[in-house]
Parts: C-alpha cells; sequence; structure tokens
C-alpha cells in the first residue's frame, strides 16, 4: 500500500494509518482526501487487519482542510474540482463534490473494521469530521478539539454536524460548533468526546496500539458485527443529514464572507463578516 501523504504499518491484526503531511500539520489538500478512503478500502479488504489506528505524523493529528489549496474554488465561485461551465453546472458539480469529502470521513464508519483515533496536538475542522466517524477516540493532553468552520464563513458539512451530537449529547454540539471555539483534552474527555488521555503523544500510541491489540484478540465476526449493528440505528439519519448539508452549501456555500474569510487567512488578519 502506498499512497502519498499517508502511511501504514501493520502489524499483530492491527494497522496505524499515518496522516504524513507535518510540515503542513497533516492540513487535507484534495489528493489526501481521495487516498484516505482508497487506503481504508483496502485495508478493510485486507484479512491480517482488524483494527485500524488513525494517527497523523508530527506535530499535530490534523489542522483542517488545507484552506490555501482549496482558496481558488472557495474563494472563486465554482466547484473544488474545477467542473461546471454555468452557474447550475458549477453548483451541481459542488454538490457532487462535498458528497465525495463526505465520503473521505464516513470510510471510517463504512469500514468493517473497529477504528481508533490518536489524537495529538492539533485536531481542527475537517480533523473533527475524520474522528466522530472513528469508533474510539483518545488523545494525549496536548490535544486542541476545534469545529472551526463559522469561523471561516462555512456550515461543517463533512460529517461533524451529524455525528458531533450523539457523541457528547446537543447542548454540548451546538457550543463547540457554533462558538468554534477550541477545547482541551481535559473538557474533552469531560464530555464524552474521548475515553481516555494521555501524558505525551508516545504514551498515546503505545496506548492505541494495546487497545487495538486486545479488539483483535476478540473474534473478527463478533467485532465486526458488533460494530455493524451499533451503526445501524444512525445509518439512515447520517445519510439524510449528510445529504442535506451538502444541498446547502451547494446553494449558500460561496459568499462574500467565505471570501472575506480566505483573503484574511492569506493576509494573517481577523476577518471582517457582512453576513453577504
Amino acid at each position: 500500500m502506498s499512497w502519498d501523504n499517508l502511511e501504514v504499518e501493520s502489524a499483530d491484526g492491527v494497522s496505524f494509518l499515518w496522516l504524513n503531511r507535518p510540515e503542513k500539520l497533516n492540513a487535507l489538500h484534495r489528493p489526501l482526501w481521495d487516498h484516505i478512503p482508497a487506503a481504508v478500502a483496502e485495508l478493510d479488504a485486507d484479512e491480517a487487519t482488524r483494527v485500524i489506528v488513525l494517527a497523523g505524523r508530527g506535530k499535530a493529528f490534523c489542522s483542517g482542510i488545507d484552506l490555501v489549496d482549496h482558496a481558488p474554488a472557495l474563494a472563486g465561485g465554482g466547484s473544488i474540482s474545477g467542473r461546471g461551465d454555468s452557474p447550475v453546472s458549477r453548483r451541481r458539480a459542488l454538490y457532487e463534490d462535498i458528497q465525495r469529502y463526505q465520503r473521505t470521513a464516513s470510510c471510517f464508519e463504512r469500514t468493517s473494521k473497529p477504528v481508533i483515533a490518536a489524537v495529538h496536538g492539533a485536531c481542527l475542522g475537517a480533523g473533527m469530521d475524520l474522528i466522530t466517524a472513528c469508533d474510539i477516540r483518545i488523545a494525549s493532553i496536548d490535544a486542541v478539539f476545534s469545529v472551526r468552520e463559522t469561523r471561516v464563513a462555512m456550515v461543517a458539512d463533512v460529517g461533524v454536524l451529524q455525528r458531533l451530537p450523539r457523541i457528547v449529547g446537543e447542548g454540548v454540539a451546538r457550543d463547540l460548533i457554533l462558538t468554534a471555539r477550541d477545547v482541551d483534552a481535559g473538557r474533552a474527555l469531560q464530555v464524552g468526546l474521548l475515553t481516555e488521555v494521555l501524558p505525551d503523544p508516545q504514551a498515546l500510541f503505545a496506548r492505541a496500539r494495546e487497545l487495538a491489540t486486545g479488539i483483535a484478540s476478540h473474534s473478527p465476526l463478533a467485532v465486526q458485527g458488533a460494530k455493524h449493528v451499533l451503526n445501524a440505528s444512525t445509518r439512515a439519519a447520517n445519510r439524510e443529514g449528510l445529504d442535506y448539508v451538502a444541498l446547502w452549501n451547494s446553494a449558500f456555500l460561496h459568499s462574500d464572507d467565505l471570501e472575506e474569510a480566505v483573503r484574511a487567512f492569506a493576509e494573517r488578519r481577523k476577518p471582517r463578516f457582512t453576513g453577504k
């Protein structure tokens, strides 16, 4: 298995899937959005892999979407892929692009293998989409979590709006989503986003391997069956919610506020939003 900016390490039934773009704090550029589900599909088909651990190389788990890579599409009124030669066709292409990005996060939910997210450093924006689709979330004490999209004039559309309320409860989820504030590992543990906090990244990765090895020792039929049944009650609701937000953003994503957010990010200043 080989993909740009991804690394797989497999042993004893456990496969670590490493986001490997450390120079960008593992920000998700367009190639990574496509490579992640391809890697997970291969791990899902690999009988030797019983548990997947999602982690990040370098100083952070994932700093979110790569705004620099996506800036031309986000600020230019077009689709992410560049398809579409009329306003309607561009909106349709954007709707399909959003659905493709949703499948990247959802692949961790849809794989038959249990997935443990091992988070250190920043877990922002799209990073939250990834970990909320995982089965178990643990972190080191230095981890910071934030649903960042409202800061950049966007409605989060890759899955966190659908999954986070079921993990931490409606009230806490609305707080985190609407304020876009940073939350440390202690608070994330308190509200139920995490099940464990470790003293440093080395202890985190060791604990992730320990947890995964324990799960891998059980009957794969029983483990995968349990995951399938646990997901059954939310599958339809998630699908409906994801389709709704994809339609919403295909109509309303492009705005003066979004263009201002992209400019402000590039100029390293606070954005001035007008609601237009």
